[in-house]
């Protein structure tokens, strides 16, 4: 049987193991949560990095006692130079390419967003950056064993990355994917996070390495330059949130899809289904999800550009009409094009009652593939996001790109705090509602409902196609319900990448710790 790691003292979670034996190593040396989350993120930057990197954006959402949720936007922008005039005058009028140089135009926010998150702790209290990028430091420096994960991504989409600037040395073998276990050692990384770790965090945008990165970023065609990296900040936000009968939910406001998160769960909240895992269930998710997502396509993008405040959306006038929609027998007709993208997500929480629920990503597979082979740092190609053509998602200088990134926290009304999510682009919001449902509602154990078979409607990492996906673990019953209800199935291999890598950490009233991981990733709920 299933069930969640259980502690008093700490939990992490993490879809590589280093990461989170980073962060429970953190909070065993007397570190807070927040703490326990830079290490962790550092450390997976390293040893996961086709998945994330310094050379991305990264999200926060923050709980301590008796303080109302926080968020951190480690959202980067775009360029100054960075117009649709721009790249048309490079042979690009109608999109922004997705690898190399042009496709690397936004700041990377992770590492500010590592800081303002840092700051919330008290400086007294505050263990040294050095204890906290050790792990991680060590890894890079030592080397770290890929995973057939990596190594299978790295050959999947070898042909986009392959020649990128930097690229190739850094992360193939003698021209190839290296093979599962291999030992990658990134020793300029190394030298990287080291340099963070003695000169502080700030260094990345106002210190060396932020003229190191500007040099070599201009050299290779990119628009981004030093200014751009001098006046990027992250910020401290109130996240969004919306109450449903289980409680209150929170995720990150735009250009993050955490709207579309909320109104998922606050839709299917609305039709009141009583049982999990049958047609009700499956199919009143799905349902709310292409609700929401029409909205989400039609109007989010940068905050400072949208028709309407994203909080708007989650207001009862707002989400009453639109759960009116749903057909409760019928699937409505689909596609739409969704935005595919790479990501992980970690949690955490420490004795004193603080969660902390994460995310961090450089959009597609090893971001846009160019590497600064000084700094071993690659850079995010989330800027390849924006839309040349009008609309909230528009490319403008310094504006920021719709992110398919969102934390997940929730205060439920038995008192936990559940931080979750998960990595999968556009499966993101699915994966939230699949496991949030499954184990608030319908009272799975944690680790069972992440573990449990999942669902994905339209395209997400790695695949093409908009069809509705379901892992080949369910029911054949309920798979002929579907179809005959209209929806477009698509069968997919048990455990499989499409679905995401989830996890959770739920922080008990009494103190009580869970925590659960994807068995289809590479990493480890601890609890301890």
């Amino acid at each position: 049987m299933l069930t969640s790691a259980l502690g008093y003292r700490g939990a992490t979670s993490a879809p590589h193991r280093a990461a989170a034996l980073a962060g429970r190593d953190i909070l065993n040396a007397g570190g807070t949560a927040i703490e326990a989350m830079v290490a962790a993120a550092a450390a997976i930057a390293v040893a996961y990095p086709h998945m994330n990197g310094i050379g991305g954006d990264g999200f926060w959402l923050i709980h301590r006692p008796g303080q109302a949720p926080v968020g951190v936007s480690g959202c980067g922008r775009a360029a100054g130079l960075a117009t649709p005039e721009w790249y048309a005058e490079r042979g690009h009028e109608d999109a922004i390419p997705a690898r190399g140089a042009l496709a690397a135009l936004t700041v990377p926010g992770t590492i500010d967003g590592w800081a303002r998150a840092l700051s919330l702790v008290p400086e007294a209290r505050r263990l040294p950056l050095r204890d906290l990028l050790a792990p991680a430091i060590a890894l890079a420096r030592d080397g770290v064993a890929v995973t057939g994960n990596q190594s299978a991504t790295t050959r999947d989409k070898l042909a986009t990355l392959k020649g990128v600037p930097g690229f190739d040395e850094a992360f193939l073998v003698h021209g190839q994917p290296p093979a599962p276990g291999h030992l990658l050692r990134q020793e300029a990384l190394a030298r990287t996070l080291s340099r963070l770790a003695e000169a502080g965090l700030d260094d990345y945008y106002r210190g060396e390495l932020a003229a190191v990165h500007a040099d070599f970023l201009e050299s290779q065609g990119s628009p981004l330059r030093l200014d751009d990296f001098h006046r990027f900040g992250a910020e401290i936000v109130t996240p969004l949130s919306v109450g449903t009968r289980a409680g209150q939910l929170s995720n990150m406001t735009p250009p993050t899809q955490g709207v579309a998160s909320l109104m998922i769960l606050a839709l299917y909240d609305r039709l009141g289904v009583t049982e999990g895992e049958g047609f009700d269930h499956l199919h009143g998710l799905i349902e709310a999800t292409k609700q929401a997502f029409l909205r989400r396509n039609a109007e989010l993008g940068d905050p400072d550009h949208m028709a309407t405040p994203a909080q708007d959306w989650l207001r009862d006038e707002a989400l009453d009409p639109l759960a009116a929609r749903i057909d409760r027998a019928r699937a409505l007709p689909w596609p739409h094009e969704p935005t595919p993208g790479d990501t992980i997500w970690m949690g955490a929480a420490d004795a004193n009652g603080c969660v902390v629920s994460f995310i961090q990503s450089v959009f597609w597979e090893f971001g846009s593939g160019l590497t600064c082979t000084d700094t071993g740092v690659f850079f995010q190609n989330r800027g390849a996001g924006f839309t040349l053509g009008d609309g909230p998602n528009r490319l403008r200088p310094h504006a920021r790109p719709f992110h398919t990134l969102n934390p997940a926290l929730a205060h439920l009304s038995d008192g936990r705090v559940l931080a979750y999510g998960t990595m999968g682009g556009e499966g993101q919001p699915q994966t939230q509602a699949a496991v949030f449902t499954r184990h608030v509602l319908y009272g799975q154990d944690l680790q069972a409902a992440v573990t449990a078979p999942r669902w994905l409607l339209g395209k997400t990492w790695g695949d093409a196609t908009t069809t509705l996906k379901l892992e080949d673990r369910f029911d054949p019953a309920l798979v002929a319900a579907l179809r005959d209800a209209g929806h477009d199935v698509e069968m997919i291999a048990p455990f499989s990448d499409l679905a995401g890598h989830a996890g959770a950490v739920s922080l008990h009233p009494n103190g009580l710790i869970e925590a659960a991981s994807d068995p289809r990733a590479d990493g480890a709920a601890l609890a301890f």
